[in-house]
């Protein structure tokens, strides 16, 4: 379970792992970012094989400690236990947010898309922990066929679901914007491309923290 949720939720996506050195990459990676206090950080991995996920998992949970970085699996709910992850995002397509939370526990994060022009009908009554929403701006990370929703899609979003439900902004933003999608009301913002095409990932997540003063 998760008592804050941090403003700045980096999600690192496997198309950034190089093939060469991946193990060290990882490594160096997991590290330098809980040095650079990364909090939480969801790892995605829609292409490759089942083993490829499980050592990549691994590495990570080796080189960010449990107990002082939650580590989110997407999709994968059956091996969130077996990884040692904190917890599991599951969208349309994955299990139901009911059966991952049957699959992880009831101490374990579970987070679901919560809606883009308006919330999803019903899921504020789901057992999870956050909610996506989005996406606010256009993406090149992960394919999507709806509209950016923009800051007042987010204003509108928090609107309907009420001051205390953790909402993740997600797509397109920047440093830039950030503050923007946080004042709309988003509860933290989901950070893929705009961290991890940097070519000093601490650096740049110690501006996004900074930016938050």
């Amino acid at each position: 379970m998760i008592k804050s949720f941090p403003r700045i939720y980096p999600i690192l996506d496997s198309s950034v792992i190089p093939a060469d050195g991946r193990s060290e990459f990882l490594l160096r990676l997991g590290a330098s970012l809980t040095e650079a206090g990364v909090t939480l950080l969801e790892y995605r991995n829609k292409v490759g094989t089942e083993a490829v996920l499980l050592a990549d998992a691994e590495i990570l949970r080796r080189a960010m400690p449990a107990g002082v970085v939650k580590l989110i699996l997407d999709d994968r709910a059956d091996l969130v236990e077996r990884v040692g992850f904190d917890g599991v995002h599951v969208d349309a397509g994955d299990v139901t947010v009911s059966e991952a939370r049957r699959r992880v526990g009831p101490e374990r994060i579970v987070g679901t898309f919560g809606g883009s022009d308006s919330l999803v009908p019903g899921v504020l009554a789901e057992p999870a922990n956050y909610f996506s929403i989005g996406p606010v701006f256009t993406t090149t990370t992960k394919q999507t066929d709806k509209a950016p929703i923009g800051i007042e899609g987010v204003r509108k979003l928090r609107d309907q679901a009420g001051p205390g439900t953790v909402l993740v902004a997600a797509a397109g933003i920047t440093l830039g914007t950030m503050p923007l999608v946080l004042s709309a009301g988003a509860t933290s913002v989901a950070v893929a491309a705009a961290l991890f095409t940097k070519p000093d990932l601490p650096a740049e997540f110690r501006k996004w923290i900074s930016a938050l003063a």
